[in-house]
């Protein structure tokens, strides 16, 4: 697929808007500090296609709108000192890109997804980036990358979904929440009289693998990606099995979906990895803190309001006990996630003379830095490790500017060794979600095969533990997912 450059401009704001410095909370600036793209790409009814810039035109009008309500995402991110940002809103708009490709929507391919989101100059730093490419057969992608230091994915739906709603000539439903100092403003004392003088575990260094010193060698190793789907029967089955054998580590309620799924994930990544019993391994699970602080935030805060927890064990222990017990783990992981907790670690992070050790600019580096010293650097969540990311709840699906839903949804390039992210299968999801799995090459087959056979076992062993036989699917509808390669072109519809 061949792309070629229309034009390109920037929106600005409809309206004039506030300008000066925003500071950055100290969860803005830890973590990936890059930017996060996603694609929707669309079949417009016919009445839009004509006259050709009708969507160019609703696009950049209701962008220039949003922008009003969500002013800071038209600023520029800068550096201050000791790792450290803040936003400056200028109002210098957002770049928008136009471009035309020689194909059509059924002949695109995932490895073609990275020319449909925007490419930009670095040395500017924009906080939101949009490219609008148009096919041969009149479909149409909305490629957009969003910078992790300036929005979470709760923020992101919160935008995607507003911006939307404008272009359907509909009113702004609800305004995002702007004062981050709910946080703590950058450089203020800490909340503690005292604040904790050990990092709290998230900041340790991850394990390695045993008998290696650095994570150099993991790190150069080549990736594969593979999305694989989860019935809802299937999720289902996976909690029954996994609540059959509760301890008292996962007091109150059922284990939920993301636990189960994610405990699932990690115990076959173990396997696949060929993990050795006494190799420890770390899973990462971000946590949204909005409810969990007291009082509680706005759900329309924007910025990052979420934190990073992370479950310990060996590889041993998770692939010979239960489903449960990798389960009860991450809910031990996420309890931990209080008022007090998250106030702790701001409280350490605010101390750090630097933050710099605690951001990852993988996904932003320079093509040509090839300094060796810096790569072990930067935060790395591969073999042994990895970390696991649900969109369940936020709403990229289904996102209507005026010319209906999209025919697919999905990130560009997303993640490096470990990263999985959990996703609906569509806007019109039963229960149904997507496993979208980075990996080492030659630990894919294998982590793709345990997938499926393990998720056949707890089907199998939760029929026969079901009296009630009427009210179970056929488990055959189990093994025809088996092994099932979720690509770009079988989910356009």
């Amino acid at each position: 697929m061949k792309i070629r450059l229309i034009s390109s401009c920037l929106v600005k704001p409809a309206e004039p808007t506030w300008n000066g410095s925003l500071p950055l909370s100290e969860l803005d600036q830890i973590g990936s500090l890059g930017y996060v793209s996603l694609i929707h790409l669309y079949r417009p009814p016919q009445d839009w296609l004509s006259p050709p810039e009708a969507i160019s035109r609703t696009l950049k009008s209701s962008l220039s709108k949003v922008l009003v309500p969500f002013h800071p995402l038209a600023g520029r991110w800068s550096r201050i000192s000791r790792g450290r940002f803040q936003i400056d809103c200028s109002g210098i708009g957002v770049p928008l890109t136009e471009a035309e490709s020689d194909a059509t929507l059924d002949e695109l391919k995932e490895f073609e997804h990275h020319q449909l989101v925007p490419s930009f100059d670095l040395e500017q730093l924009p906080l939101v980036a949009v490219q609008l490419t148009r096919f041969k057969c009149g479909g149409v992608c909305l490629g957009v990358a969003m910078s992790h230091a300036a929005v979470d994915g709760q923020s992101a739906s919160h935008f995607y979904t507003e911006w939307a709603r404008l272009a359907r000539g509909e009113q702004l439903e609800t305004q995002p929440f702007l004062d981050r100092k709910l946080l703590g403003d950058v450089g203020r004392k800490p909340h503690s009289a005292a604040p904790p003088l050990q990092p709290p575990p998230e900041f340790d260094v991850p394990p390695l693998l045993i008998g290696e010193s650095g994570c150099k060698n993991e790190r150069e190793k080549t990736t594969t990606r593979a999305s694989l789907r989860l019935t809802k029967f299937q999720i289902e089955m996976m909690r029954r099995k996994a609540n059959e054998n509760r301890g008292p580590a996962a007091a109150g309620s059922s284990f939920t979906s993301y636990e189960v799924i994610t405990a699932h994930i990690w115990r076959c990544t173990c396997k696949a990895r060929r993990h050795v019993r006494e190799q420890r391994s770390r899973l990462s699970i971000s946590v949204d803190i909005r409810r969990r602080m007291r009082p509680p935030l706005p759900k329309t805060y924007l910025g990052n309001a979420v934190l990073d927890v992370v479950a310990l064990d060996y590889a041993g222990e998770l692939v010979s006990k239960p489903l449960s017990y990798a389960a009860s783990k991450i809910r031990e992981a996420i309890n931990k996630v209080t008022n007090e907790y998250v106030t702790s670690t701001i409280d350490f992070l605010r101390a750090v003379d630097d933050l710099s050790s605690f951001q990852d600019w993988n996904s932003i580096s320079s093509d040509d830095d090839d300094d060796d010293d810096d790569d072990d650097k930067g935060f790395f969540c591969g073999n042994p490790n990895l970390c696991v990311t649900s969109w369940s709840t936020l709403q990229f699906h289904g996102l209507d500017f005026g010319w209906g839903k999209e025919a697919y949804m999905g990130p560009v390039d997303y993640g490096n060794d470990g990263d999985c992210l959990i996703i609906p299968s569509g806007h019109d999801s039963d229960g149904s979600v997507v496993v979208i799995a980075c990996l080492q090459e030659p630990h894919m087959e294998a982590f793709r095969k345990f997938f499926y056979d393990d998720m056949e076992l707890y089907v199998h062993e939760s029929r026969c533990l079901n009296s009630d036989r009427s009210q179970i699917m056929d488990i055959n509808s189990s093994i025809q997912m088996k092994c099932m390669n979720v690509d770009a072109p079988s989910m356009l519809t």
